[in-house]
């Protein structure tokens, strides 16, 4: 254990027409530096996760946290950037600058501002998180590059219709409680599971119900050190922190494995000195309910091609045997590109500190994260375990 999450700061994420990037990371940044305990000169470094891709304007974004207090003038603020996986990217920039003895308090930002972009334009923007000589021509942007791997994936393990809706249901459900998603509605598993007007086919077998949400949205954490965190009112550590990139074109690899998870999770897994059945519970990414359901198989929860076991024998509910997205998860709360990892480690923290109000697990004590960027070729993987 070397860094640990002492303070954050969340806030709802949908569509913010009166807020811009800005504005919103000014606000997680005061919020998250408050709930700390610490003063905003206390900081030692900046680490902002923005995706943009074309969202926003200003593409210069790093030294925006700088507006939240003139104490953060002259600190080092650096932005990062890996897709879908932008936000974990840059936690985990923070993990190492830390780990590395070069700062003792490390400020994490995440954010995007997507609704402002005209719905082509969203999904120019989005397929540029794949490979555009082979994907650039698919029709429906990145959802037709999961619909693709959701045909794939139900030519050769069957029709896993159920098991999407399933999933969708149950990420709902989640989201009800969670203050923090951008839909608190309980639609069930026969509207997720049946084609209507509201809930068309999109891409493929995916519906809309199968797809995440164009979200506004910002969160922020402060990671320190150890030794710091002990001295402060609640420290969650990072017992083990893995990323393993994996190749972009979906043509040299075996799209419907999702590798790069597999090889990630059983990094982490292996050098936190624990098995999956430790955790009390995962926040998995799932931008559609296809890649949820792969991801069951990637972490070992099942074997390949069984994923839908674990969701039709309940062991991803709140009460199950590994509760998988009790936030919600992208589908319910939104996915706010360069947010979305930071969102994960922030909610998993508060699960952990007891604080996560109507999603909190029972006597959580062990967390894991799965957040990737693109088809399965960013991958990150975070334990957190509290340790005050």
């Amino acid at each position: 254990m070397t860094a640990t999450i002492v303070g954050w700061a969340h806030m709802p994420f949908g569509k913010h027409d009166t807020e811009t990037v800005e504005s919103m990371v000014v606000r997680v940044t005061r919020e998250a530096i408050a709930h700390a305990g610490i003063e905003a000169g206390d900081v030692d470094e900046i680490v902002l996760g923005h995706f943009n891709g074309g969202f926003s304007a200003q593409d210069f974004t790093a030294s925006l946290v700088l507006q939240a207090d003139d104490a953060l003038r002259f600190k080092a603020a650096t932005r990062v950037e890996n897709a879908c996986a932008t936000g974990s990217a840059a936690v985990q920039q923070a993990v190492k600058t830390i780990e590395a003895k070069r700062a003792k308090i490390v400020l994490v930002v995440g954010v995007e501002q997507m609704t402002t972009t005209p719905g082509k334009e969203i999904g120019r923007n989005l397929l540029k998180a794949s490979y555009l000589p082979e994907d650039g021509e698919i029709e429906g942007g990145f959802a037709g590059v999961f619909g693709q791997i959701a045909a794939g994936y139900f030519q050769r393990h069957g029709d896993q219709s159920d098991a999407l809706a399933m999933i969708a249901a149950k990420n709902h459900a989640n989201g009800v409680a969670n203050p923090y998603a951008q839909m608190r509605k309980d639609l069930g598993y026969e509207f997720c599971r049946t084609e209507s007007e509201k809930n068309p086919f999109v891409a493929g077998p995916l519906k809309r119900t199968d797809c995440s949400l164009v979200s506004d949205g910002a969160a922020a954490l402060v990671i320190t050190d150890v030794e710091t965190g002990l001295r402060m009112k609640r420290a969650i550590a990072f017992r083990a922190t893995a990323h393993k990139q994996d190749f972009l074109p979906m043509s040299k690899r075996d799209i419907l494995k999702f590798e790069g998870c597999s090889v990630a999770w059983a990094s982490a897994l292996a050098d936190a000195g624990i098995t999956l059945d430790d955790l009390s519970f995962v926040e998995t990414h799932d931008c559609f309910t296809i890649a949820e359901l792969i991801e069951y198989e990637a972490m070992g929860l099942t074997p390949e091609g069984e994923g839908a076991r674990a969701v039709k024998e309940g062991w991803t509910q709140k009460d199950g045997r590994l509760p998988v997205n009790p936030s919600g998860g992208l589908k319910a709360k939104g996915h706010p590109i360069g947010a979305t990892g930071v969102s994960m480690h922030a909610l998993s923290a508060m699960q952990l500190a007891g604080e996560a109000g109507g999603i909190q697990i029972k006597d959580a004590t062990l967390a894991g994260i799965f957040n990737m960027g693109g088809a399965a070729v960013a991958n990150y993987v975070s334990v957190l375990e509290r340790i005050k």
